[in-house]
């Protein structure tokens, strides 16, 4: 019995729910279960470290990865979105560090020039409708062969976690004392952005290009709320991003509405139970 069949045995002995009983369903719970603890994680440094716009301007350089992928032809549309998205988050953050001009206003140029271009390449021969799912995504239309590169990409992206997490977090306290620790503040801050373009790239088929930045702010964003230190921001951080994927998967398949929205609705109640609890944690 191969590692698939084993964990769909497994969701029928410990979810013996309706829904559960879909190989459709079964697929996106996995992916649920390899992508939200990602989105927790690499949620906190996104906050941590202002970063929130740079995320969403992944999500607009997405447009012109996918054309690119869709245009070659003889490339796999994937492939072409994650070497775009990396290059294109590298070469961001080298401009970031090499201009005296702020970081929005740098980061803002090349989301926008990106989707420009995105979109140039998309309308070309009158075929944007190809691309439209890309917007809001489906986790419901996951495949076996996704849940594979998911979970490389869950395996590799802890291991980057692991080695950058020390560093990453101590240029979020203060970047001067960083380098004065001998931490090269560029090449942390590019391989965590390129980290980052990895699980957007593969991320956001099933998400959408629309949604794609808001799990990567409102589970680091909620746990800011109710956190009484490190430890505890990024297990909450967590623990709201699975939350809200399994809930809004539910709730999806229970209303016949999108999975990607339902989970960021999710997660955006969740910020707000946390604000609202936000006193009791802070006494």
């Amino acid at each position: 019995m191969d590692v698939l069949s084993l964990c769909y045995s497994a969701i029928d002995a410990l979810l013996p729910f309706e829904w559960a009983g879909h190989v459709f369903m079964k697929n996106a719970f996995l992916a649920i279960l390899l992508v939200t603890p990602l989105f927790g994680l690499l949620s906190t440094m996104v906050v941590s470290n202002s970063m929130a716009f740079f995320s969403d301007s992944l999500g607009h350089g997405a447009f012109t990865g996918i054309a690119i992928g869709v245009l070659l032809g003889s490339f796999s549309p994937l492939l072409s979105l994650i070497v775009f998205s990396i290059v294109f988050a590298v070469f961001i953050t080298w401009i970031k560090n090499k201009s005296t001009a702020s970081a929005d206003t740098i980061i803002g140029v090349f989301s926008s020039i990106a989707v420009a271009l995105g979109l140039m390449l998309m309308t070309y021969g009158g075929g944007f409708n190809k691309y439209a799912a890309f917007l809001i995504g489906d986790i419901l239309s996951i495949t076996p062969n996704d849940l594979a590169g998911l979970a490389v990409a869950f395996v590799l992206v802890v291991a980057v976690w692991a080695v950058l997490f020390n560093r990453l977090l101590v240029l979020s306290i203060n970047a001067s004392f960083a380098e004065s620790r001998g931490i090269h503040a560029f090449w942390v801050e590019s391989l965590f952005a390129a980290t980052l373009a990895v699980v957007v790239s593969v991320s956001i088929q099933w998400v959408g290009i629309l949604l794609i930045n808001a799990l990567l702010v409102l589970p680091a964003a909620g746990a800011r709320n109710i956190a009484w230190n490190v430890k505890s921001y990024h297990l909450i951080s967590v623990c709201i991003s699975f939350v809200s994927g399994v809930t809004g998967l539910i709730f999806a398949y229970e209303t016949n509405l999108a999975a990607g929205a339902a989970i960021v609705m999710a997660a955006g109640i969740l910020f707000f139970v946390s604000l609202a609890l936000r006193p009791y944690f802070r006494k």
